[in-house]
């Protein structure tokens, strides 16, 4: 894009860049928080957990209610986001530089598959291979219309998994019961030794894919109305779509927070399947799309408030702390799994579920504390995170400046 007049338009060009990174950030944060329930071994022992302190049910609600499943729907967004950001960079006008520049993002999405495959080695819970896979297949969709993306997005968010899980019944009934796999997983895990853990991470893992059929289904979805978004511009230009943020923010965060009260009340109150007078398999026919829409609206619903406070001076000023931690959301998010596995797993301090939701979030504090103050330092001395940096001198194949210039004062050489 020309910039008639660079000196004025840099500051808003800077603070575009800053919110789309302190939302990668808060994005980030939600997930490590979703994770460390996972790499703590709480979830495999969830349904069963002891309440160690009186407000431990509480919270295990809060977090369902709010947490589950949002935190990966703004992260998903976001790199719809920017999917589409890099696909309009390589839109040059000439048609052998814009093909060029399409083959270089492929390989980088082949570069991102390599990352995710290395890390769901040692976690289960890996979601850059369904980026990168997922990715590659919507190269063809990078021109689509915003409109057309975003109704194809809902559809596939909302409507998809309901449609075929009838079909997908008998496929999950071949594999081993929850309970069976999730305490298998749990003893390879609480174990010292590492070829253990290797292995009850790959049988896990194989169970979890191949029992969550629905997970591309939730991630296309969302990568979907990612590009719708980057395709129309509201989150590099946000303040030419005040009023679509302000729409989105009414249309989704209200319905989104009823249906999560609503659901949290059926998972956790005991409630029968009954839903709006309907009773039986119509009842349950409708209860998914409507747990899809709920975990969708409230996704959306916490970008565009997240947007909307970002206008604000003040809140400005918090929020673009977390920018440093979204410029470097794939060194954060595969040092999350280190931290993660360091603390709860048998190779290292092995703490487990044994503190609860407490433990959980404690560590919460600790490692995202970390992260951010690493973040910050880490970006005042280098350009990029160090597998950013990895991942750009891959994808061009040749080695790229790391550290920053000097700066305007005199350099010493």
């Amino acid at each position: 894009m020309t910039i008639p007049n660079a000196a004025p338009a840099a500051r808003p060009a800077e603070q575009r860049l800053d919110l789309i990174d302190a939302l990668r950030g808060f994005a980030l944060a939600g997930v490590l928080l979703s994770n460390l329930r996972d790499f703590s071994l709480y979830t495999l022992i969830e349904a069963d957990a002891p309440a160690l302190w009186p407000g431990e049910r509480w919270l295990q609600m809060a977090l369902a209610a709010l947490l589950d499943a949002k935190a990966m729907t703004v992260f998903a967004l976001l790199f719809g986001v920017g999917f589409a950001l890099q696909l309009e960079r390589a839109d040059t006008g000439n048609a052998d530089d814009s093909r060029a520049a399409r083959r270089r993002y492929a390989w980088r999405l082949c570069l991102l598959l390599g990352f995710g495959l290395l890390h769901a080695a040692f976690w289960y819970g890996d979601i850059l291979r369904y980026y990168a896979v997922l990715g590659l297949l919507l190269l063809p969709l990078a021109r689509w219309r915003p409109a057309t993306l975003a109704a194809l997005g809902v559809l596939v968010a909302v409507f998809a998994s309901a449609a075929l899980q009838p079909w997908m019944k008998p496929w999950t009934a071949q594999f081993a019961p929850a309970a069976q796999a999730a305490a298998e997983a749990r003893a390879a895990f609480a174990a010292p030794s590492w070829p253990t853990m290797l292995a009850g991470n790959r049988d896990y893992d194989l169970w979890v894919h191949a029992t969550a059929w629905s997970l591309p289904l939730f991630t296309l979805g969302r990568l979907l109305l990612g590009m719708a978004i980057g395709r129309a511009g509201w989150l590099q230009r946000p303040q030419q779509h005040l009023r679509a943020w302000r729409r989105l923010l009414a249309w989704t965060l209200p319905p989104g927070l009823i249906l999560a009260v609503y659901f949290l009340f059926r998972d956790f109150g005991g409630l029968g399947p009954e839903l709006f007078g309907l009773q039986g398999g119509a009842a349950r026919a409708l209860s998914r799309p409507l747990r899809n829409l709920a975990y969708l609206s409230l996704g959306l619903g916490y970008v565009a408030a997240f947007v909307l406070l970002f206008q604000q001076p003040r809140a400005r000023r918090w929020l673009a702390w977390l920018a440093p931690v979204g410029r470097m959301a794939l060194s954060n998010y595969l040092a999350q799994t280190v931290f993660g596995l360091a603390l709860f797993y048998g190779i290292g301090l092995g703490l487990g579920p044994r503190y609860g939701l407490i433990g959980v979030l404690a560590a919460f504090a600790l490692v995202f504390a970390a992260q951010t103050a690493l973040s910050h330092w880490w970006l005042r001395r280098f350009r990029y995170g160090p597998l950013e940096w990895l991942w750009r001198c891959l994808t061009y194949r040749r080695a790229l400046p790391l550290r920053r210039a000097p700066g305007p004062a005199p350099a010493a050489a």
